[in-house]
């Protein structure tokens, strides 16, 4: 689902590209058959063997066939294992593969019937997974709370993989241009860890972390897949010529002002800051001015099948409602007259009861959400725990000078990609944490005064498997103290950031770090827990907090160099297909 009401010539100008890639890459595909059929190497050679011997199999007219008949079950073994290598979990791979080979002829001669039916595989483990799951015993209060947490993130990523599986066409080189089907899979994997994170430590969620284990292995195994597909079809592309320039103008998937295709002409114009304000569909004001009081009212109002973008302006006032932009609200836009003006407030926390998951001030899942000039609080307080301001699910939201307040776990970017521009972020423990692919750029992230026990950790990112797309960067960043923990801020440790799970991945570049950070950079979630599989980088920081000379020795600390570093940046991390900087309001590749 993308946005609507793209420019029509714009839109011809797109396809036609899209034709021209499409035969380029047609082209080469025929050539590497070829030459891969010489050397005898790679995954396509073995398919193009297999239809061979396949043919070879058919006898002839009139005369029996010589072939043996188990030579197109073991080239189709080679297909198999050769897939397979490239995944965490390969005995659990080939099992999964070769059934699905014995079941479906046409998984035998084409990688992508075995990829969709690798993802339909995890569908039917994890029904069988929350099936089981299902039977157990929840006796507290808490216990249910997270089961009904369990059972929405599970209904999700069932229907995220039935969307990957719907989106796998012929065309195999749509994995690797728009991210979609990594987009779906990785939050899929974030989706299981969600469930199983929603119980306390104990026995039982001991329990759900072995119900899952299965289907986890398997969305593991479907995002090794199309990671080796699309490595295949981007050498494909390169070496056709048809080098993919996604930070360059003439790429097949930009539109004319170098911004994202998923944007149409009024929010691209939002973005390069060429008007103040959209025109909204409704107003709301709490002195009854607008067309509602309550932002709830007015997502109520909201057609049910709105073509385009809807539009809400709040108007300046304190909101004290809890606001939930579901899946089937799309194209949502809430914007205010400031983000200290327009403010959505709450204060639902860990300590009295609730969910991390549901403390959220405003959750949204909607595709397409774009914020802009708008303030989100949780006002709990430190002692309270965790108290979510703003959890965000949705794919390819976009904030714009907003504001995020709180404390600890102040921001969820949960799952998808999302991007956030000119934004304020203030908090003490984790208060920027998830697993979506997250990108931060031209933020003020304030660190504030925890209590007197705590040390203060800016982000914790959750990514499970190495083979998921998400990660948190922060680029052209300022990282300061505010003003309650300036004047103290000797008396309390402040890291960069700890690993919340197994493949933590996170990037500060051209930023500026403030001498609040402690010399070593990064905290240990527990013992050496992830210390070797993580993956955090700090490229061209400045700022007393920026010298690396006491940094922590951890084999996933990793110096990375500037090509490197474009890999992170808006076109490349987010797959939006942008271009280099236009003198617009987003950025695009490294500022220096």
């Amino acid at each position: 689902m993308v946005f609507q009401d793209f420019d029509v010539i714009q839109e011809r100008r797109r396809q036609e590209r899209q034709r021209k890639f499409k035969k380029r890459i047609t082209i080469v595909v025929i050539a590497i058959f070829i030459l891969l059929i010489i050397t005898g190497a790679g995954i396509f050679v073995v398919v193009t063997s297999v239809k061979k011997n396949e043919e070879k199999s058919q006898p002839a007219k009139g005369k029996p066939s010589h072939s043996p008949p188990n030579e197109v079950v073991r080239n189709s073994d080679k297909i198999v294992k050769t897939i397979c290598n490239s995944t965490l979990y390969q005995d659990t791979c080939q099992s999964t593969l070769q059934k699905i080979v014995k079941d479906s002829p046409a998984a035998k001669s084409h990688p992508k019937d075995l990829l969709k039916g690798a993802i339909s595989a995890t569908v039917d483990k994890l029904e069988k997974a929350f099936t089981n799951v299902s039977k157990l015993e929840f006796a507290t209060p808490e216990e249910k709370q997270a089961f009904e947490v369990c059972k929405q993130v599970v209904a999700d990523a069932k229907e995220e993989l039935q969307t990957s599986v719907d989106n796998i066409g012929d065309d195999l080189g749509k994995l690797e241009t728009n991210g979609n089907v990594n987009s779906w899979l990785s939050a899929v994997m974030s989706y299981q860890e969600n469930c199983i994170d929603a119980f306390p430590e104990g026995k039982l969620k001991s329990n759900m972390k072995d119900a899952f284990n299965a289907s986890q292995e398997l969305t593991s195994n479907t995002l090794a897949i199309v990671k080796l597909l699309s490595s295949f079809i981007l050498s494909v592309s390169q070496t056709s010529g048809a080098n993919r320039h996604l930070l360059q103008s003439g790429s097949h998937d930009v539109v004319e002002d170098g911004l994202p295709t998923w944007m149409n002409r009024d929010e691209r114009r939002m973005l390069k800051g060429d008007i103040d304000k959209p025109t909204p569909n409704v107003t709301v004001a709490k002195d009854g001015s607008g067309n509602f009081t309550t932002i709830n009212d007015a997502l109520a109002a909201m057609p049910t099948k709105y073509e385009g973008r809807y539009v809400i302006f709040v108007k300046a006032g304190i909101y004290e409602e809890y606001v939930n932009i579901p899946k089937q609200m799309v194209n949502v836009t809430l914007y205010g007259d400031g983000s200290q003006k327009s403010i959505i407030t709450g204060n639902k926390n860990k300590v009295d009861g609730v969910n991390t998951y549901l403390t959220a001030t405003v959750a949204v899942m909607g595709e397409g959400f774009l914020g802009q000039a708008m303030g989100f609080r949780n006002t709990a307080g430190p002692e309270k725990e965790q108290a979510v301001a703003l959890r965000v699910q949705a794919d390819r939201a976009i904030f714009l000078n907003c504001r995020f307040e709180g404390y600890q776990d102040t921001l969820y970017v949960q799952t998808h990609r999302q991007f956030y521009r000119s934004c304020v972020i203030a908090g003490t423990v984790d208060f920027i944490f998830g697993d979506a692919t997250a990108l931060f750029q031209n933020c003020l992230i304030y660190v504030r005064k925890p209590l007197e026990n705590q040390q203060n950790a800016v982000t914790a990112q959750g990514r499970v498997d190495k083979f998921q797309t998400s990660g948190i960067v922060l680029q052209n960043c300022k990282i300061l103290p505010d003003d309650s923990l300036a004047p103290v801020k000797a008396q309390f440790k402040t890291y960069l950031g700890r690993p919340w799970k197994k493949y933590s991945r996170t990037i500060i570049m051209e930023s500026t770090i403030e001498d609040l950070i402690d010399p070593a950079g990064w905290l240990a979630w527990s013992g050496t827990f992830a210390l070797d599989t993580l993956f955090y980088a700090e490229f061209n920081n400045e700022g007393p907090g920026a010298k690396k000379d006491g940094r922590v020795k951890w084999p996933g600390l990793k110096t990375i160099t500037k090509d490197q570093a474009e890999k992170f940046t808006v076109g490349p991390f987010l797959q939006g297909a942008w271009i280099n900087d236009t003198g617009a309001s987003v950025h695009f590749g490294l500022f220096k």
